[in-house]
């Protein structure tokens, strides 16, 4: 990798403020950004590092108006966040070479069917009538069972387990262990006090854009589908069973679960080690804070909920100043 800070600019569609010949080789936090190095600046806890960084150029906000001498060249765009990330994707794409492989200990069965240029990695395995994209990298170690579909351009890591009649959409990253298609938990009390295990028939559906973090697992359907609309971002650990719906471009951070059937809306925010009970929905843009328990369902749009059990953000914080003076 090798760009001048006026490519960057017209890459990203800002404006160059410095030297427009700067040129960087790869990238680096602000915090340690040395020559020959591109960062960049958003949030404003980190701006003394602007003035002190030692990288040749700085990606900062239109807004940003410097309060002291600024020896980087910077690039200013709409926002710094959302461009370095849209020129990693830049950067990463211009890496990336597409070539049909196929190792020479996977096994792929007969009557599968498997697009242009897909990367089959050893020790990897694609069962009958599965169907592979065009363009789609299946690392070494991974199973594809019977009669899975996935779309093009997606990315299996090493270790990922997708069991029979799974379907998965284009433009999907499944990392490393990840399980698509368990069981789900799903078990019959009897008389006896022995539990019955309930069989389940239904399949896991992935959109497109999804990605899926090391570790992750989504369990198939008692019956129809467990669905993960398009978009949609899951953390590593975390755990999203049977019958559960997640919407459009929902984020869920690292050790979060959702129960049995429970329907969580579109656009919203699940922090990290939050758990949400089975069978309630939750509306669109509700943001819930780390480690919240939701026990019912949220049925206002754009709420942000916090605490075990989960209650609007305000009323918990009227609730902690109570519970800091009882503890006195």
């Amino acid at each position: 990798m090798e760009f001048k800070a006026l490519e960057i600019a017209e890459i990203l569609g800002g404006t160059v403020d410095g030297n427009p010949e700067a040129t960087v080789t790869s990238f680096a936090r602000i915090e340690s950004g040395k020559p020959g190095t591109i960062c960049f600046f958003a949030n404003p806890k980190y701006e003394h590092y602007v003035y002190e960084c030692k990288a040749d150029i700085i990606i900062v906000n239109n807004s940003f108006e410097p309060k002291q001498k600024v020896s980087a060249t910077m690039v200013r765009v709409d926002d710094a966040y959302a461009a370095v990330a849209a020129l990693l994707d830049y950067v990463t794409a211009k890496k990336r070479s597409y070539r049909r492989y196929r190792g020479c200990r996977s096994r792929v069965r007969w009557s599968a069917k498997v697009g242009k240029k897909v990367y089959i990695g050893d020790f990897a395995y694609v069962g009958r009538k599965a169907q592979i994209g065009d363009y789609t990298k299946i690392y070494e170690n991974v199973y594809v069972g019977d009669g899975v579909k996935i779309g093009s351009h997606c990315i299996i890591y090493p270790g990922v387990r997708i069991y029979p009649g799974m379907v998965i959409g284009d433009n999907v990253i499944i990392h490393a262990n990840a399980v698509i298609g368990s069981d789900g938990f799903g078990f019959a009390p009897l008389e006896d006090g022995t539990w019955k295990k309930i069989e389940h028939t239904g399949n896991v559906i992935i959109e497109d854009n999804v990605e899926i973090g090391a570790n992750t697992c989504v369990d198939k359907s008692q019956m129809g589908s467990t669905v993960i609309h398009s978009g949609v971002k899951l953390d590593n650990l975390c755990q999203v069973a049977h019958n559960v719906e997640i919407g459009k471009n929902t984020v869920m951070a690292a050790q979060s679960g959702i129960a049995g059937s429970a329907k969580v809306g579109e656009h919203c925010i699940i922090a990290g080690q939050v758990g949400i009970v089975g069978h309630i929905t939750v509306a669109d843009n509700t943001t819930i804070g780390a480690q919240a328990g939701v026990i019912g369902s949220v049925k206002e749009e754009g709420k942000t909920l916090m605490g075990t059990p989960a209650i609007p953000h305000k009323e918990y914080l009227r609730s902690y100043a109570v519970f800091k003076r009882a503890g006195k």
